[in-house]
């Protein structure tokens, strides 16, 4: 009769541990949805690079327009890449881009602003040298 038990429980046991372990894959592999903003960006300095400009901006390689927002769904534990690329338009451009990964656990349930320097260099002429500086700003949201 002891020898039954034994049996039982060590069935129960792998039963019970296939269970929470099973519970934990799964809820470790949670996709969520968050919703990125391209808030703005925002010429902060320009020391005579240039006064025609292009800019783009991307969440996890998606285009986004400025005041316009994308979803994105990332597993937990996961990263939110962000893009910003400006470039000063003429014969020879001059550009600058910057990324930035955000991780998901660093979001806050209100929300998270995020925001990127690209930093733009002249590469040509008396004022060669020189930079422009863009501020690109992102509001990051999980979905409700």
């Amino acid at each position: 009769m002891n020898r039954i038990w034994t049996k039982a429980s060590a069935i129960l046991l792998v039963v019970v541990s296939l269970i929470f372990n099973g519970t934990y894959a799964l809820a470790a592999s949670a996709t969520s949805t968050y919703i990125v903003t391209f808030q703005q960006a925002t010429l902060v300095s320009n020391d005579h690079v240039g006064n025609d400009w292009a800019i783009a901006a991307h969440a996890a390689g998606q285009s986004i327009s400025e005041g316009s927002s994308v979803k994105v769904k990332v597993k937990s534990g996961g990263n939110i890449k962000l893009y910003a690329y400006a470039e000063e338009q003429d014969k020879i451009p001059d550009e600058g881009d910057a990324t930035k990964n955000v991780k998901v656990s660093s979001i806050s349930t209100k929300g998270s602003t995020v925001k990127l320097t690209v930093t733009v260099t002249e590469n040509r002429g008396r004022y060669s040298g020189h930079q422009a500086v863009w501020e690109f700003t992102y509001k990051i949201k999980k979905q409700s």
